[in-house]
């Protein structure tokens, strides 16, 4: 029998609080909230949200650390018609005050970390007309449940449909301003997508006693996108404020997780904590990884810990989150070819690698990966001209990614397409070399970057950072990787360096590492 496909987000709360409403949605920190409580509350918050002005299709900004509030506010701005937009917490109030004055928000909930900072940069805010409080009221700011349950919870109604806008999420920002992701109801849904039991493997399927630790911000897709798998699947899900290795761990027993999404670096921190091998995972099933490549080093101790299965998952967020994934069946801590792979594309997704023109190029063959699929954005948020740039007619999504497809359908991700290398006519990919070089004892990590030189073109230069207490010499890395690699995408010069730039979700920022180098210079790529 298949599973209905949810059309839009609200219909998720009001389902599941009408089939299930006593089992319990959200565990945090000591609250714990029932399918039919959340669906009360954020008909409350959505009412609220209309009395305080909101239209349809306005956006509403959200500055906190992860809460189960948040989504209660996601779904109550679905509710209300509007656009929920979470802000990176990380960024400086410049970068925090552009990305809400592009997005439009007159309406500003901020959570209790922040307050003291909106409040004392009021002014870089002009357009946000109400700033509520999230936990408690502060100074000026109302409290939220204060301001929320001052209205009725019936369902306001307000008609969405599948190619509404949603969610607004802004992406990175490696090159240039952050761009806003326009996710409809559809594409977060992936309501058109086969639900049929039969067709899901073991990974994929949730049961109703599945607990999903939600442990990433919720300002990235991941986070986001993982609560809300949570509530479509009618399971539980524990939320926390901000990744801490040791309340991870603490969470795990407590609750039974039998479910993760992380990223391979907040593995990293986990597998290493002293506590790691005396913690009892019984209950957990699968761990989910993506955003950044896993070495297989590391994916080895991870297997030995947490013996469960293991799926890598590829995505952005212009994809509304995953839309590839390797199963655990495919994961062989001897190492195999395909671990090096993203996997196949989910049901209901199109993958392709494309040359410059588009035309697709054959298998073992590197291009652009390209993905036509519901789940893509709608569009960039203002940004015509990177729509176009990016999503074609045809409604193929250029991802960036340069990359190539096995004879059985795998995709091999090499790197940005951007950060591609080009020295003596070769095309050398970062994250090839990177692997490379990380095996080496000394090293903690690694970031490679093309640098000028006059008779290549371009050279490639490894940035490492060592592990505490150890060291190397330049050349030792360079013949570990030429043992490894070809010579030609061998780094010709070391630089060791106590830690790599990363942006706020962690990725590396090349440019930053490469700009002292190209200063003055025009950069033969971009």
């Amino acid at each position: 029998m298949k599973v209905a496909a949810f059309e839009r987000i609200a219909d998720v709360a009001r389902r599941n609080g009408r089939e299930r409403p006593d089992k319990i949605l959200f565990h945090f920190e000591g609250r714990a909230t029932s399918y039919a409580d959340f669906d009360a509350s954020s008909n409350r918050a959505a009412n609220a949200l209309i009395a305080s002005g909101l239209k349809p299709d306005d956006r509403v900004a959200y500055l906190g650390k992860n809460s189960d509030l948040y989504f209660e506010l996601v779904m109550a701005v679905a509710k209300a018609g509007g656009v929920m937009t979470p802000v990176n917490w990380r960024l400086a109030v410049p970068e925090i005050a552009w990305i809400i004055d592009n997005c439009g928000a007159r309406i500003l909930f901020v959570g209790p970390e922040f307050t003291e900072l909106v409040a004392a940069n009021r002014d870089a805010f002009p357009g946000v007309e109400h700033v509520v409080a999230v936990e408690g009221a502060a100074g000026s700011f109302p409290d939220y449940r204060n301001w929320r349950d001052g209205f009725p919870d019936s369902d306001p109604g307000i008609p969405r449909g599948e190619t509404d806008a949603a969610i607004q999420m802004y992406t990175s920002g490696t090159t240039g301003k952050p761009k806003g992701a326009v996710l409809t109801n559809g594409s977060v849904l992936r309501s058109k997508l086969d639900r049929d039991p039969a067709l899901q493997t073991d990974w994929e399927r949730w049961d109703e006693d599945d607990v999903g630790l939600v442990a990433m911000p919720c300002f990235h897709i991941g986070g986001t996108g993982y609560g809300i798998t949570v509530m479509t699947n009618g399971a539980t899900g524990v939320i926390t404020r901000e990744f801490d290795p040791g309340g991870v761990l603490d969470l795990i027993e407590a609750h039974g997780i039998s479910k993760i999404f992380m990223v391979p670096a907040a593995m990293q921190i986990i597998v290493n904590q002293p506590r790691a091998r005396e913690v009892d995972f019984s209950r957990l099933r699968h761990i989910a990884y993506g955003a950044s490549p896993i070495p297989l080093d590391l994916l080895r101790q991870c297997i030995d810990v947490f013996q469960c299965g293991f799926v890598q998952m590829y995505g952005m967020t212009e994809t509304s989150g995953t839309i590839a994934a390797l199963p655990p069946e495919d994961h062989d801590p001897a190492g195999n070819e395909r671990m090096r792979s993203v996997g196949k594309p989910l049901r209901g997704v199109e993958m392709q690698v494309i040359d410059a023109d588009g035309h697709p190029l054959p298998p073992r063959t590197i291009g652009e990966i390209a993905i036509r699929t519901q789940a893509n954005m709608r569009e960039y948020w203002g940004r015509p001209e990177a729509t176009a740039e990016t999503i074609d007619a045809g409604g193929w999504l250029r991802t960036g990614d340069a990359g190539y497809t096995d004879e059985d359908g795998y995709f091999y991700l090499h790197d940005r397409v951007k950060d591609m290398i080009i020295s003596g006519g070769e095309n050398v990919y970062p994250a090839e070399v990177e692997n490379a070089i990380y095996g080496h004892p000394a090293v903690a990590d690694v970031a490679v970057v093309g640098v000028p030189d006059e008779k290549w073109g371009e050279a490639v230069k490894a940035c490492v950072v060592l592990r505490e207490g150890q060291s190397a010499e330049a050349n030792e890395i360079i013949e570990w990787a030429r043992e490894r690699i070809a010579g030609y995408k061998c780094p010709k010069s070391v630089d060791f360096i106590p830690a790599l730039p990363r942006n706020p979700s962690g990725k590396i920022l090349r440019r930053e590492l490469r700009a002292p180098y190209w200063e003055g210079r025009e950069r033969q790529i971009s």
